[in-house]
C-alpha cells in the first residue's frame, strides 16, 4: 500500500514545513488521471478557465471539481490510497474529499502562477488539510510547484488574489482584502523566505497544507498535474468575506459546522 512509504518523519517534515515530497506514490494512477485529464479538457466545466493570453505561445488551463462527472478521478478518490495517505499525513480518523483540480501548463506556457495559498480562498480551515499534487509529465526544477518553508504557520493568512486582475479576490481592489497580509515575494527578498521545490516524475506527489504558500513559473513542456483536496477531523465551515473558489453556491452550512458529507463524502474512517 501506499501508506507503506509514508514514514515517521515524513508526517513530521509536513508538520513543520506545511510541504512534503513523496516519491512514486501513486505511478499505478498516472494513465488513469491522464485519461480523465484528456475528459476534462474535452468535456469542460462551468470553472473550467483559460489562464493567460492568446499571445503566449503555450496554453495555461486549470478546471475543478470533476471528481463527480469525470470517472477516471472518481477512481482514483475512491478506489486508490489517498484516503489512507491523508489520514496518515495528517494524524486524522476521518477523511473528507473537498474538491479536485486540474493545472495544465502547455509547452511554452509563460504564465506563472502567483504566490498564494488556497485557504484564504476556501470556506474551510483546520489544521487538519491536505493538498496532494501529482504530476502525469516529469517536471524539472524550473517548473515545479514551489513552496514557503513554514508559512502555513504564519499568524496572518496572506491576501487571495484574484489571478487575473491581481486585486483582492474578495473585492479589495489593488490594496488587498482586509485581514490579509500582502503577497510575499520570495525571489526579490530570497534571504527573508527559504522555497522548498523539487524535480518530480509522473506518478509522484506533493502534501501541502491549505495554508502553505506556493507558486509555480512557467514550462517550457508539457506540464499536467491533477491535485487532491481533502479535510481531516479538525476541519470546519467558515464565513468568509465573500463567494469563494470553489463557490459550492447553496450549501447551507454555517460556521463551525464540520462539512456536510453528502457534498464532501467519506473516503475514509478509521476503526477504533
Amino acid at each position: 500500500m501506499a501508506t507503506d512509504q509514508i514514514s515517521e518523519n515524513t508526517v513530521a517534515t509536513l508538520a513543520a514545513d506545511g510541504a512534503a515530497f513523496l516519491q512514486g506514490l501513486f505511478g499505478d494512477w498516472v494513465d488513469v488521471l491522464a485519461a480523465g485529464i484528456d475528459r476534462n479538457e474535452d468535456e469542460p466545466s462551468e470553472f473550467f478557465n483559460e489562464n493567460g493570453t492568446a499571445a503566449d505561445p503555450g496554453r495555461f488551463w486549470d478546471d475543478y471539481c470533476n471528481w463527480a462527472r469525470i470517472p477516471e478521478f472518481e477512481r482514483f478518490a475512491f478506489e486508490s490510497d489517498v484516503g489512507a495517505v491523508a489520514a496518515e499525513l495528517m494524524g486524522s480518523e476521518t477523511v473528507q474529499l473537498f474538491h479536485d483540480h486540474v493545472l495544465v501548463k502547455e509547452p511554452g506556457a509563460r504564465l506563472h502562477t502567483p504566490w498564494h495559498a488556497d485557504g484564504p480562498y476556501y470556506f474551510v480551515e483546520g489544521r487538519q488539510t491536505i493538498s496532494l499534487w501529482i504530476p502525469l509529465d516529469p517536471v524539472p526544477v524550473e517548473s515545479t510547484l514551489r513552496f514557503i518553508r513554514g508559512s502555513h504557520k504564519w499568524d496572518t493568512a496572506v491576501m487571495p488574489v484574484n489571478w487575473t486582475t491581481g486585486y483582492g479576490f474578495y473585492g479589495g481592489g489593488a490594496t488587498g482584502d482586509e485581514g490579509f497580509q500582502p503577497l510575499p515575494d520570495p525571489d526579490a527578498e530570497p534571504d527573508r523566505y527559504e522555497v522548498l521545490e523539487w524535480a518530480m516524475e509522473p506518478g509522484d506527489a506533493v502534501a501541502f497544507h491549505f495554508d502553505t504558500v506556493h507558486g509555480a513559473r512557467g514550462s517550457s513542456d508539457m506540464r499536467r498535474a491533477f491535485s487532491l483536496r481533502l479535510v481531516g477531523d479538525d476541519a470546519r465551515y467558515v464565513q468568509r468575506q465573500g463567494r469563494t473558489s470553489p463557490p459550492f453556491d447553496g450549501h447551507e452550512m454555517t460556521a463551525g459546522q464540520r462539512l456536510r458529507e453528502d457534498w464532501f463524502p467519506l473516503l475514509l474512517v478509521r476503526a477504533d
